[in-house]
């Protein structure tokens, strides 16, 4: 994990009389807490981790964040603070055995009167039952443990870990922490960036949120011998721009169709389109999004313009036609109608109200008037007695009830003054009208 620094913790040199310079990320660890630096939250006077360091009260802790925010860093430091020993492991390389061997030496080590952090990097990688391995072992004191997280804890660790342990969350460096990092980058390598102002920003902007991402392009463009200050082109054509963070099976992806759904339904084409081009950016396959796409067009807006589904369901097929990338503008111009179409939930609505009523009224059966009566039996059994043909009936509409019988009629369906909606809204206020009357005139009868 990266290693984040507010004031320069090393000013060797490019090498020393040992070998090779350390890495640039390395050479400028922070060597306290106050050091660290875009993680003010949780260590600024009122932070969660601050407030617990005070009170000597350091519990276990999950840290949920992005890659190259100082989650390795700060666990080391608050060993450090803690006075305990400091014991890493990550979830890639370690098995069973290897956590049984590190379990008994924090045994032996709290017999001596010392406890252990034990810091464990992509714990989400350990399976359930490795996980519940941990849970004694904080129980009774051997270790405090932190573990890091890119992904979701809610999602990817057990209930019982997390009941044991605090989870905090770090964020990714602002463009301001980034240009804390480079500025202390700086003057550790004794020399200022080969950069104009707009190829600075633009450097800032590949490192994505990472610092170590940040220090690594950092000591890339250290060594190159450039006569004058690079322009963002130039840059572009040395350095390749860090991928997006965006794992289609992680939380990046569910985050990221959350925030393109949401801004089609608040009517935003412009945050759509930006959503949609991330996603399309981070490798997302191009058929999820059409098919959520295709829901939103069904769950949002349905019958308030019916040709919402009709335009979704074409972008789908075109792309499949036409592939990447011209499919994917016809993707685009659904997610931007999607997002200017009126907008209703009326139909998603009335059809969940529908289905619990189903649910709770059995299996009580259709009233007997409109059942076919294909034999003699049926007939006799009353079977479509008193069924009313509404072609037959005057305005084509017989008014008759369609409900089991005993069940008061439901209305289910409530169209909103919206769109293609309002016309439905009329015409269900003129068949209510019809029904009222066939009524009335039943009674009279």
């Amino acid at each position: 994990m990266a290693d984040l620094f507010e004031n320069a913790a090393d000013s060797t040199g490019p090498a020393g009389p040992q070998g090779p310079a350390r890495p640039l990320a390395d050479r400028l660890r922070p060597k306290s807490l106050s050091e660290v630096i875009g993680q003010e939250a949780l260590l600024g006077p009122q932070g969660a981790l601050r407030l617990m360091l005070d009170a000597g009260s350091l519990g276990s802790l999950i840290f949920w964040g992005p890659p190259g925010v100082g989650k390795t860093t700060i666990a080391r430091l608050l060993a450090g603070e803690s006075a305990l020993h400091f014991e890493q492991v990550s979830a890639i390389f370690t098995g069973v055995a290897e956590l049984r061997k590190v379990f008994e030496a924090a045994r032996m080590r709290r017999r001596n009167g010392r406890g252990t952090l034990l810091f464990v990097d992509e714990i989400h990688r350990f399976n359930k039952a490795q996980q519940d391995g941990f849970l004694p072992h904080m129980e009774d004191g051997t270790i405090v443990l932190v573990g890091a997280t890119t992904e979701n804890p809610s999602f990817e660790l057990n209930a019982a870990l997390l009941s044991r342990a605090q989870v905090l969350v770090l964020e990714r460096l602002s463009e301001e922490a980034l240009e804390t990092l480079a500025g202390r980058a700086e003057r550790a390598l004794g020399r200022p960036l080969p950069l104009g102002a707009e190829a600075r920003r633009a450097l800032l902007e590949m490192a994505d949120g990472d610092g170590r991402a940040l220090l690594n392009l950092i000591e890339q463009i250290a060594a190159w011998k450039v006569e004058s200050p690079l322009d963002p082109a130039a840059l572009s054509a040395r350095l390749r721009r860090r991928a997006a963070h965006y794992d289609k099976s992680g939380d990046a992806h569910y985050n990221l169709i959350s925030a393109l759904h949401k801004s089609v339904r608040g009517s935003d084409p412009d945050a759509a389109l930006y959503w949609l081009a991330r996603m399309l950016e981070g490798g997302e396959d191009p058929r999820y999004i059409a098919r959520r796409l295709t829901r939103m067009a069904v769950e949002d807006i349905g019958l308030a313009d019916p040709q919402a589904q009709a335009v979704c369901l074409q972008a789908w097929q075109s792309y499949e036609r036409l592939g990447s990338p011209e499919g994917e503008l016809a993707l685009a111009q659904a997610a931007l109608y999607l997002a200017l179409a009126p907008k209703s939930n009326a139909a998603y609505v009335a059809y969940k109200a529908a289905r619990s009523l189903a649910r709770r009224s059995g299996s009580a059966p259709p009233p007997k008037h409109i059942l076919n009566a294909p034999t003699k039996l049926m007939k006799e059994q009353g079977y479509g007695r008193g069924y009313a043909y509404d072609h037959d009936a005057e305005d084509g509409f017989s008014g008759q009830d369609y409900f089991p019988d005993g069940m008061e009629r439901v209305a289910f369906y409530a169209p909103p003054e919206r769109g293609h909606e309002r016309e439905l809204r009329r015409r269900l206020d003129y068949f209510a009208k019809l029904r009222a009357r066939r009524r009335a005139v039943d009674k009279r009868g």
